[in-house]
This record gives C-alpha cells, structure tokens and sequence, in this order.
C-alpha cells in the first residue's frame, strides 16, 4: 500500500489552493472598498476626543447628469417706474404751474414654472414662464404745493405675464451648496389692468415691455429636491408711457419698469 505524502498533494493541487486564496482575499477587500466609496460621499465631523459628532451626505448626487429640470418658484418683489421729466415740465415751472412727478417702491408677487436646460458643466438654460401681480405707483406735487392734499398719487396696475430666458453659470459644488449668477431677457405682456377709482387711474402704460435682468443666487440641494433662493435685478428697455392731453402725461418724457425680486425657486 503506498505511503500517501501531503506535501505532493500540495504540489499537485497548488493551482487550485492558489486560486481559493485569491477568491478569499477579494471576498474580504470588497466591503473595504464598497466602504470606502461610501465615505467618499460622506464627510464626519469629529470633536476633540475624535468621537463623530455628524456626517454630512452628499444629497441628489447625480443631479446635474440630467439634461433637464423642473420646477416652480414664487416671487415677491418691489418695482416701480423710471421716470424722466419732459421739456414741457421745464416750461411749466417757468409759468409756476409744473407739476413734478417722484415714482414710489411698491411691493407684488410673481409666481411661475421653471424648465432648466444643461448646456455644459457649469452652464444651463433657463426659461421660466409665470405671471406677476403689479402696481406702480408716480406721485405728483403742484410745483410749490400747499396744502397737502394737493399731492395727487396715480396707480398703474395689472396682471402680466413673464416670459424669462436666461444663462446660468454656477460654481463648483461644495457638498450640498453652490453659488451661481444669473442674465437674460424678459419679455413681458399686460393682460389685464386693474382700475378702480378713475381719479387714481389716469396714467395709462403699454401692455408690451422688454427689461434686462441679471442676478446671484445659491443652490441648496436637499435629499428631495433643490432649494435656490435667488436675487434678481429687472431693468425695462422700453418707454411705456402712452402720452394724452392730462398733466400727469404731459409732465412725463419717459417712463420704464424697474424692479427687485427676491426668487424662491424649488428644482
């Protein structure tokens, strides 16, 4: 009977042990390494004794591999008119009977969709259609006016639909936050005007306007979704004063939108 000889058996069969080896070596990096992955999206923040006190993770981390996103805002802001004393105004106070005109802040609301459209990494296209809910306001005083009464306020109010295209250029992302700057056109169309006390109402302004807006905001993405608070500056490129025989038009040359918008968008 032979003598069976564990060293040849070894021998013969090192391949294989070779190969089991191998398999358990791999078997016992992969949690290591799927770890690993894992912590690259996480980042602990340890107290003095090196004790985790919180871990910040990366939200929406393929957010901006998509061609497209969606969402909505709402808008408050201030605007008021631009506004340009005519030659007839120097004439008038000349005679003592100008009438000079001071455009006052008022607040409105906008609200609309957002669709935002990657260009490249750091640039987007963004149209965001809405619609806003505005009154102006141009206060008039008699020149040298006395009493008090004789100040006479004229409201220019309306529903209007915005039709904003604009760049986006954002930073790069840190964690959960980025900063970003915003520019583009906004056409804008009235729809409806709002007048109720005629003596209030006299000054009239075109449906049509097209204003330049550029602005700075800061991405917050969330696990759900992305929060942006943005600050948005709107100036109108177009004369909107209709001219008529009153005195409140005949004081004024020119007279376009401007306005402060403090954007909550939600993508």
């Amino acid at each position: 009977m032979a003598t069976p000889h564990l060293w040849h058996k070894l021998h013969l069969h090192g391949a294989k042990v070779a190969a089991l080896a191998a398999s358990v070596l791999l078997a016992g990096l992969a949690p290591h390494a799927a770890q690993a992955q894992k912590k690259s999206q996480t980042k602990a923040s340890r107290g003095g004794r090196g004790q985790v006190k919180s871990i910040t993770v990366n939200n929406l981390p393929g957010y901006d591999d998509k061609w497209f996103h969606p969402g909505f805002y709402i808008a408050p802001n201030f605007s008021r008119y631009k506004i340009e004393q005519s030659s007839a105004y120097v004439q008038a106070i000349q005679n003592g009977t100008a009438v000079s005109a001071n455009s006052l802040l008022s607040p409105g609301l906008s609200v609309g969709f957002i669709g935002d459209v990657r260009l490249a990494d750091y640039f987007s296209l963004r149209f965001a259609p809405g619609v806003s809910f505005l009154t102006r306001r141009v206060e008039f005083k008699p020149f040298g006016y006395q009493p008090a009464d004789s100040i006479f306020t004229q409201e220019v109010g309306g529903t209007q639909i915005d039709l904003p295209l604009l760049v986006k250029f954002h930073s790069e992302r840190r964690r959960n936050t980025r900063v970003y700057v915003v520019g583009g056109i906004k056409p804008s169309i009235n729809v409806g005007n709002r007048r109720k006390d005629p003596l209030r109402n006299q000054l009239q302004a075109a449906s049509g306007d097209l204003a330049l807006e550029y602005g700075i905001g800061l991405d917050l993405f969330y696990p759900l979704f992305k929060f942006a608070p943005e600050l948005r500056f709107s100036h109108g490129l177009n004369n909107l004063l209709i001219p008529d025989k009153s005195v409140y038009s005949t004081s004024l040359q020119s007279m376009k939108s401007n306005s402060v918008t403090l954007y909550l968008n939600f993508e």
